[in-house]
């Protein structure tokens, strides 16, 4: 028999397919001493162990069988499925808004790859239609994969390139952008974009998956759904992350770009907007339901241009004409930058390298009211006469810095660290190299660090921005049977 009748398959477990006669995507009848299965044989990593049986069961999980309890295999063969979703051109439907979607990688775009067992980009942004008919009736689509990678392999580089094309395509008069994207670094991108396309003539949505496109549970295609509801026919004109509400499918949020951050490695209600509340929420049924009342509205097509700003002087000039009309787009970075995450007995050498290597920038995420060890006072002293930038948030994820309080912030800042306000630590990174990529002066930066942008920094924190609730008392309990989870 031939090796692509095994694949994957080595020792014990190629022993017993082949005492049963049972071959890669066979249907099978599995018994076992701990059950019956039935499924689809699949193939097996090519880096796992040589123990275990893979089968695609009826939910369409996929489960491994220890070989040892298998005690019958009755398979039938069956044509070998074609993972690959063939590309659809998109229907034109006149009066629906025009919208283009810019694949980047991601679970929202992936699939299975059967050879090593992982997640892997592969699902053009034509694909997706091809999985997700229902765009068709909300919007007009383009596509266009500008890149295919994991979220954490993006970088300044890919930042800039997306704010180019956001620029491109808001001159040529698109109704929105949607940005398909890798959920781990997801709000990072956000964050830069905001920064790089300020007052945008439209929508731009960020929209990810907690889990990929082949998983029965998978968001994939209702964040898509809502987030080209949302870029065709919202009027909020900022970009945007959006991502399911409640872990139910009732509705998505739309966060803030630069308030938010992914709060739990798995759940598809990952997102939260953090010392705030979103913006809107938003579904196929409603459109879309603005929470804030203050936000950037989109513009009609002949109220439209876009300014390119690359150096400090043309950006305050831009700020001081304060044309409604005009984007700016000010695709800069400086990637000398680092967050430092304090922890006790945090050592001076790891700030040594950073002055040796010529860093310009650091985002300490320091305790309390952001503070850090004596321990570190000389060479914080030492990187500020080296020239770099310090500024500081907190641990806490949600609070404002106050280094007025104690001693231990009125030192650190004596030698030379700025209170970030309550920027989220992700937040003041992601700036404080947008900013350096304009001026390295060190009032100058310091002016554009602390200007809020976009709500990264805000001047009171709502009394509903700051919501953590323990399971287990009387009081949550009773809540919780009264809403959807």
């Amino acid at each position: 028999m031939s090796e692509e009748n095994f694949q994957g398959y080595k020792k014990e477990a190629l022993e017993t397919l082949k005492k049963y006669n049972a071959h890669v995507w066979d249907n099978a009848e599995i018994d076992t001493t701990r059950g019956h299965f039935s499924g689809k044989i699949l193939p097996r990593a090519e880096n796992t162990d040589s123990k275990h049986i893979v089968v695609k069961v009826v939910t369409g999980y996929n489960i491994g069988i220890d070989v040892d309890t298998i005690t019958d295999i009755k398979s039938h063969a069956v044509p070998q499925p074609k993972f690959q979703i063939p590309e659809k051109e998109f229907p034109y439907t006149k009066g629906f808004p025009h919208v283009k979607l810019l694949g980047t990688g991601g679970t929202i775009a992936s699939r299975l790859d059967y050879r090593t067992g992982a997640v892997i980009p592969a699902f053009s942004p034509g694909e997706l239609y091809g999985a997700v008919p229902e765009l068709a009736d909300i919007c007009n689509l383009d596509t266009e994969k500008i890149f295919a990678v994991f979220s954490e392999n993006m970088s300044p580089k890919e930042y800039i390139a997306l704010a180019n094309k956001i620029g491109e395509e808001a001159k040529n008069g698109i109704d929105g952008i949607v940005i398909g994207h890798g959920t781990d670094t997801l709000a990072h991108t956000a964050t830069a974009l905001t920064y790089m396309c300020q007052n945008l003539p439209m929508p731009v949505i960020l929209v990810g998956s907690q889990r990929s496109s082949d998983r029965p549970s998978s968001d994939a295609a209702l964040n898509l759904m809502h987030a080209m509801t949302a870029a065709g026919h919202g009027d909020i004109a900022e970009v945007l992350v959006c991502m399911f509400g409640p872990t139910s499918d009732e509705y998505g949020f739309l966060h803030r770009g630069t308030r938010v951050r992914k709060m739990h490695s798995s759940y598809r209600s990952t997102f939260r907007t953090i010392g705030d509340t979103p913006v809107a929420t938003v579904n196929r049924k409603d459109g879309v339901c603005p929470i804030k009342e203050e936000y950037n509205h989109r513009r009609k097509h002949g109220e439209r241009k876009v300014e390119l700003i690359t150096n400090l002087e043309d950006y305050k000039a831009s700020i001081a004409r304060n044309d409604h009309n005009t984007m700016r787009l000010v695709p800069t970075f400086d990637d000398r930058v680092a967050i430092l995450y304090y922890y006790p007995g945090m050592k001076p050498d790891v700030v040594e390298s950073l002055i040796e290597r010529g860093y310009k920038g650091i985002v300490w995420n320091g305790t309390g009211l952001g503070h850090v060890n004596k321990g570190m006072f000389d060479v914080i002293q030492k990187a500020t006469e080296a020239g770099i930038h310090q500024y500081m948030s907190v641990q806490t994820i949600w609070g404002y810095t106050h280094m007025f309080v104690y001693d231990t912030g009125r030192d650190l800042m004596a030698r030379g660290i700025i209170p970030a306000s309550n920027m989220l630590a992700e937040s003041a990174y992601i700036k404080l190299g947008w900013a350096l990529g304009l001026t390295h002066d060190r009032e100058e930066v310091k002016k554009l660090m602390l200007t809020p942008i976009n709500s990264e920094i805000t001047p009171r924190e709502p009394y509903n921005g700051y919501l953590v609730y323990q399971g287990g008392t009387p009081e949550v309990e009773e809540f919780i049977k009264k809403v959807h989870k």
